[in-house]
């Protein structure tokens, strides 16, 4: 892949209890500014959503935020950001975050960061995009998920192909290498 200019990232608009969820969003969003790396994210103020983009912020980084109407409302929305844009809804939101990014990458979250990082993982896996797909494993948050993306394959579910697509590393660090690296090839899910 060529560099990576422009991470999608997906994560809590929460912080949890655990604090090496935060130490894992300010330790990415640091790295970010370092590499020159655009973030893209939904676009809130809360949690570890907020906490991302405050830290792209104040390293001197750009952040492009997107945010449906009906939240922006309830003002959960980050007014301070490099760029928001509101949109009418879920699927565009995802829509322009896909359109604005080279990458993917989901830090710890809930419902609506597994909702993201699947959805993302199949555009991927029937061939809307190519660009890779990754999750930051802080203290084995993603375990169960991997290794059900494991068992999803072994069972002849998704092919093996589509399942190394999926990349999935201890730290954004590690994280940020594998998304830079270059990509296996691409399998349409139609021809396993």
């Amino acid at each position: 892949m060529a560099k990576l200019t422009s991470l999608c990232v997906f994560l809590g608009s929460s912080t949890g209890n655990d604090p090496a969820h935060a130490a894992a969003t300010v330790a990415m969003g640091e790295l970010l500014v370092e590499r020159g790396i655009r973030l893209v994210y939904g676009g809130g103020n809360a949690g570890l959503m907020g906490l991302l983009a405050n830290t792209v912020l104040d390293g001197g980084g750009d952040v492009f935020g997107v945010i449906p109407k009906n939240l922006f409302t309830k003002e959960v929305a980050h007014r301070g950001l490099t760029e928001l844009v509101e949109t009418d809804g879920m699927h565009a939101r995802k829509t322009l975050m896909y359109e604005q990014s080279n990458a993917f990458a989901a830090l710890s979250g809930g419902l609506g960061t597994l909702d993201e990082i699947a959805e993302i993982a199949t555009w991927r896996q029937i061939d809307i995009h190519n660009k890779p797909v990754g999750l930051v494993n802080t203290n084995g948050y993603y375990d169960h998920l991997l290794h059900w993306f494991d068992r999803v394959s072994a069972d002849g579910l998704m092919s093996a192909n589509n399942r190394q697509h999926i990349h999935a590393a201890a730290t954004p660090e590690k994280l940020l290498d594998l998304l830079e690296a270059p990509q296996p090839p691409s399998e349409s899910k139609w021809d396993s």
